[in-house]
């Protein structure tokens, strides 16, 4: 599935772990969506808890702008699987007929899902019910580390991850210091 010029209305999703760069990812969309395309583009908060309850915000050009350094996201996020089976208190799930709904209510032409590898499966079912996913799987760097400090042998990849991982945090600390929460 793809954005094309015919395509209107988008919305923007950030699922799974936070992580740094997300509010960079939600502004190059965002930007290029309004200003190259002329598109409306709404933001669900908390991923895809925003879809299944028809949570969002209209992202306007002027409020992603001096996002890019910011921590976290600026649609918040959440762990939410949609096509889990059964709800927590045994009740059957309704969660992707909510998405569809929401959906097709809002008009929407397409969705941009940025994530992981599990907000990518969840992106993929979606297609597959007929709904156009754009999935941006984020850069593998804040979720490949699992404990190591130095590389071993010839894999690199954790390596280069947490030396990123650790410029992003400091560069972080400015945002909370001006956003301190209890």
């Amino acid at each position: 599935m793809s954005i094309t010029k015919k395509s209107k209305k988008i919305g923007i999703l950030t699922a799974g772990g936070d992580c740094p760069g997300l509010n960079a990812a939600i502004r190059g969309v965002g930007k290029t969506a309004i200003v190259e395309y002329g598109m409306e583009v709404l933001g669900f908060n908390a991923g895809f808890l925003g879809l299944i309850n028809g949570d969002y915000i209209e992202l306007k050009e002027a409020q992603l702008s001096g996002i890019l350094t910011l921590g976290g996201t600026i649609l918040g996020t959440s762990r939410e699987k949609p096509y889990k089976l059964v709800s927590e208190n045994g009740e059957e799930n309704h969660k992707p007929e909510k998405i569809i709904e929401t959906y097709k209510n809002l008009g929407l032409d397409a969705v941009v899902c940025i994530g992981g590898n599990g907000t990518m499966k969840t992106a993929d079912l979606l297609s597959k019910e007929g709904l156009n996913i754009i999935d941006c799987h984020r850069c593998h760097r804040p979720f490949t580390y699992h404990g190591q400090l130095t590389p071993k042998g010839d894999d690199y990849r954790n390596y280069g991850a947490q030396c990123w991982l650790a410029g992003a945090v400091l560069g972080d600390c400015r945002w909370w210091r001006h956003h301190p929460h209890p």
